[in-house]
Formats: structure tokens, sequence, C-alpha cells
């Protein structure tokens, strides 16, 4: 075994301990260590912002962009926002002993499935360490302890931030081990973290495509896949033209670097002549630069011919690919595809289109005449998040605290034997 296996099972061993401890606490010792995180972080927040400078220093001078630059930053302002969003996590309901369901067997037993932690919840994700608290906070509340495996790139940021953390829960009944990072910056931490399989419960990756696939086919722990979003927004032959208008510009451009944002949008043809000046148009003047058909381009010279890699692209820019379909059952064809599902919406006045485009798309959200954008923990009125997940088993859409729990069965008899 190397020494950098031995170092990643040993915080995953501790982990397994704290987790144990932490998993029967009551919601007020772990609001009350909560709220000390928060006040350490603001406490402590010209310690942190040092540490991140080195990250920052490194960053431009591997020549990161400046877009890549500002997510890694962190100032003074953002650190209280960063507490501000631990102290929100304080007030939201803890999901641990919820009763799912009950009742009282013909037999006299009595029948409770209740909610608990899932219990050691490894993190990987790529640059913002303010992922670090985010992670931290929501697997402590919802009685998870946390392996935070952030990227090279947010070392030295991620290592204060932890310190700082763990600090903060000396003086509370959370175990200091419910929060740990994993060692070392090469890729074998990550490896062996995702072979400790028995140690860790769960692993979620946050970041892009490349980092969730590999966490996907590597790990022998089980792993929730989340983040990747090739959303899409269909304008149906129903459709209100203004309504689409805005929710199409909204969908790409209110924020084009986050998973929910639209990566391409479907018009049918008998919409097309009347709606796609008019959109193609504001997407511009949004920045936004259109990857279009044959039939898209017809409306606009500026707009660059469409691949077939432009139908599976994450752009996560100011791009988007534009597609004209006959039907909506073309539109849906395209959607079940080239989709990652995520989120799709149909713009319609139609309710049968909507009933049948949302029977028939296989997507984690579905929205009818609302913005992709909306597919997002806070939004939902859950709270925080620690992903959107892309799968079917255990958990889809929004992850918040229900999501990081299990269930298990409590019956209470007495004396009862089974004949």
């Amino acid at each position: 075994m190397s020494d950098i296996e031995r170092d990643v099972r040993a915080v995953a061993e501790r982990a397994r301990e704290a987790a144990a401890d932490l998993a029967p606490l009551s919601r007020a010792a772990k609001d009350e260590a909560l709220q000390a995180m928060a006040d350490a972080l603001v406490k402590h927040a010209d310690q942190i912002v040092e540490a991140n400078a080195e990250d920052v220093e490194r960053a431009r001078a591997a020549g990161q962009s400046a877009a890549m630059v500002d997510r890694l930053a962190l100032t003074a302002s953002r650190i209280e926002a960063i507490a501000d969003a631990v102290r929100e996590i304080v007030d939201l309901p803890d999901p641990v002993g919820e009763v799912v369901r009950g009742s009282t067997l013909p037999n006299g037993l009595e029948l409770r499935q209740t909610r608990v932690p899932l219990g050691v919840i490894g993190i990987i994700y790529e640059g913002r360490p303010n992922v670090t608290v985010d992670a931290a906070a929501l697997c402590l509340k919802s009685g998870n302890a946390a392996l935070l495996r952030g990227s090279s790139s947010a070392y030295s940021s991620n290592t204060r931030i932890v310190e700082v953390l763990r600090g903060a829960l000396e003086g509370t009944e959370v175990p200091v081990d419910a929060v740990q990072l994993v060692p070392g910056v090469e890729r074998d931490s990550v490896r062996h973290l995702m072979r400790a399989r028995g140690l860790v419960d769960v692993l979620i990756p946050r970041g892009g495509a490349s980092l969730i696939q590999t966490v996907v086919r590597e790990s022998t722990v089980p792993v929730i896949e989340t983040g990747v979003g090739n959303c899409h927004v269909y304008v149906d032959a129903h459709a209100d033209l203004d309504k689409a208008l805005a929710i199409t510009v909204n969908s790409k451009a209110q924020r084009v670097s986050v998973c929910n944002a639209a990566e391409t949008l479907l018009v049918h043809a008998r919409v097309a002549e009347r709606f796609l000046p008019r959109a193609l148009g504001a997407l511009r003047d949004a920045g936004v630069t259109v990857h279009g058909d044959d039939r898209v381009r017809a409306f606009d010279d500026a707009v660059v011919p469409a691949t077939e890699a432009d139908w599976t692209t994450e752009y996560l820019s100011h791009d988007i690919a534009v597609r004209v379909v006959d039907s909506l059952d073309e539109a849906v064809a395209h959607i079940r595809e080239y989709s990652s599902a995520h989120t799709e919406a149909i713009v319609t006045d139609s309710q049968s289109a909507a009933r049948r485009f949302v029977a028939r798309v296989d997507s984690a959200a579905v929205m009818v005449n609302a913005s992709t954008r909306f597919t997002d923990g806070g939004e939902f009125g859950f709270g925080a998040e620690i992903g959107i997940s892309t799968q079917k088993l255990h958990a889809r859409g929004p992850m918040g605290l229900q999501e990081m729990t299990s269930t298990k069965y409590v019956v209470t008899g007495d004396g009862h034997v089974r004949e």
C-alpha cells in the first residue's frame, strides 16, 4: 500500500467513526456547530483570503482565463456571503428522523420508515472553494461526515478553510473528523477515494463532464451523478411568442456558466418565420453566438453552421445551438437523443402539447412555459443543494438535505414471533 493510499484510507476511517457519532445528534447540536462554522469563517476571513491569494497567483501564472480566476478568487465580502449561506442552512428543517411512512400491521407490529444519514459522503469537485463550505455544511446538517477533495488549483484555499471549519467544531458536540480534506493534490488521491468502498458510502462529483464521467466509470463506491446540463428549450407551434422570446433569452443568457442554462433551442416550423428573426436578434444583443442548421441560417447569415458536435455540447458560454423541427415528436426525439437528462422546457399554450411533452421527455426537470434556470434547490424552495442529480437511482433533480439521507425501517413489537 502506497503512502497516499494509506493517508486516504486513514481519513476515511476517521470519517466513518465520526459519522457514527454524528448521526444521532440533535438538530440543536448540529445547528450550533453550523453557526460556529459561519462565525469562524468571518473571524478568519483575512487568513482565508491570504491563502486564496496563493491559488489565484498560480492560476494567473498558468494562464487561466479571467472567468476561471474570478470563480477561484475569494474576498472578505465573498466569505461573508459564504458564511450567510451556512446560516441559511441552520434555518432549514433537519431531515434526520423524519417519518416517511408508518402503520400498524394486522399482527400488531408497529412499522415506521424514517430518514437516516447516508454516512460518509465524498465530494470531488473543481475550482470554486465556496463548494468546500457548502458541501461541509450540507453534509453536517443531514448527519453525514464529509470527505472533501477539491481541485489542486484551490488547494491552499481549501486547506485553510477546512482548518477553520474543524477549529470551529472543537467547541461543539459534532466530532471534528466530520469535516476532512482528502490529502494529496495528485490524481492518485482521487483514485484511492473512489476505491474506498466500505469506508465511503457515496461519492458526489461536481464539475465538468470529464470529471463526472471519470468518477462514474472508475469508482467502486456508489456515485450520484450530477451537473452536466445539455438543456433544451422547445418553442411549440402553439407558443405565445413573446413568452417564448423571454424564456429563450433568460434560459440561455441570464447566466451562461451554469448547468441549468439552455444550450439548444428547438423551434417548430410553423412559427419559425415569425419567431426566429426576433430570437436571433435578441440572442445577438445578449452576446450569444448561434450555431444553427440550414433552416435557421436562412434567417440570418451571421449564424454559424451547426455540426453534430453542437447538438451534444454543454457550452457553458455565450453559444447556443438552434434547429427547426417539423413536429413536437421530432423535438422530443432530438431531446431524447442528445439531452443529458437535466432540464428541458416547452413553451406552448396547448395543454395537450404540454402533457405530451412532459410525458415523453425523460429528464430530471421539465419546465412548461418557464425558464430552464429555475432548476435549482433554492428556486424550488429546498434551500441549499449539493448539486443537480441527472440519474434515476436514489435522488433526481436538485439534491437538498432530504436527498442526502436514506431510510431505515423501525419495527416495534411486543414479543412477536413469526409463525
